[in-house]
């Protein structure tokens, strides 16, 4: 890298994506300085402490003002009125990007309040834990995991190209698509799982036969694994299902038709059904970790907690 990609860039809401990428910036070079914001003083607080940005601002707007790039790390139900608050401070030539987990409704969202001369390409890092707030961020979370940018109708190519190249530099795959389709794949990829595995977990608190205890002493890897899941920011994931809503709704409707048909197998002994059946979602397992996006290690190569 032979200099910052951008010259300013201000992060808005600092938990573990913010945090990540301003490590990963500091590893790269990428940014010549690094503002930031969070709603609670706390959080605040606690970024002076760990050093996290080289300013932590006392509003949004002040931590964008100027900035060349603004990244909107909040929840995607609050996007909206983050960008309402910041859009007359936003520099001419700047580029607004976010890291949520929709696409759709956030361009819905933000688009209305921004003014033509600032960029607008939304963007999506594929990456996370459990955990969650400003120290639970490292410079390692995007390496090798996909970004994916989401230019509006009205994006140019340059400031789509300039963060393609910023987040390579943070580690990141990058591919490019339609907002639709993208809200489609992270569905099924995403949304519908921690639906399923918020689900899971719920279905064994409910079941009084089973302690407590036994639920926590006895749990086997997939147990263990929804739980994990199912750890995820609570704020973050209601306002994803109801922003993702139809496409959601549909990949839960496949799922149930799925679901029908192995009880149908199991209660009427149909083992070539299910042997079919595993066998296949097997191959895709073994994709996915050929692909480099998980390892086939007892921990899942994820190890002890990161913090």
């Amino acid at each position: 890298m032979s200099g910052p990609i951008y010259g300013r860039v201000a992060l808005i809401g600092l938990g573990l994506i913010a945090s990540s990428m301003f490590w990963a910036m500091r590893r790269a070079g990428v940014a010549g300085e690094v503002t930031g914001y969070a709603r609670t003083r706390a959080t605040r607080e606690t970024a002076r402490r760990i050093g996290l940005c080289d300013h932590i601002c006392e509003s949004a707007a002040e931590a964008a003002e100027g900035a060349d790039l603004v990244v909107l790390c909040v929840p995607v139900g609050a996007m909206g009125l983050v960008a309402a608050e910041i859009a007359p401070v936003l520099k001419a030539g700047a580029t607004l990007t976010d890291v949520g987990s929709v696409k759709g409704a956030v361009i819905a969202a933000v688009a209305p309040h921004l003014p033509g001369a600032v960029h607008f390409v939304p963007a999506h890092p594929l990456a996370g834990t459990e955990h969650s707030g400003p120290e639970s961020g490292f410079a390692e979370l995007f390496d090798n995991r996909w970004c994916l940018i989401v230019p509006t109708q009205d994006t140019d190519p340059e400031p789509v190209a300039r963060l393609r190249a910023f987040w390579e530099a943070l580690g990141a795959n990058v591919d490019c698509m339609s907002a639709e389709h993208h809200d489609l794949v992270l569905a099924v990829t995403s949304h519908a799982p921690h639906l399923i595995a918020y689900t899971m977990v719920g279905v064994a608190d409910d079941l009084r036969r089973v302690t407590d205890s036994e639920v926590i002493k006895y749990s086997a890897a997939g147990f263990r694994d929804f739980t994990r899941i199912a750890a995820s920011d609570p704020t973050m994931w209601r306002d994803v299902f109801l922003a993702n809503k139809d496409a959601t709704l549909e990949i839960l409707g496949r799922f149930t038709e799925e679901l029908f048909a192995l009880q149908r197998a199991i209660r009427t002994g149909d083992g070539d059904h299910l042997h079919a059946y595993f066998t296949r979602t097997r191959a895709i397992r073994r994709g996915i970790i050929e692909a480099g996006q998980d390892t086939d290690s007892p921990d899942f190569g994820r190890g002890a907690a990161r913090r």
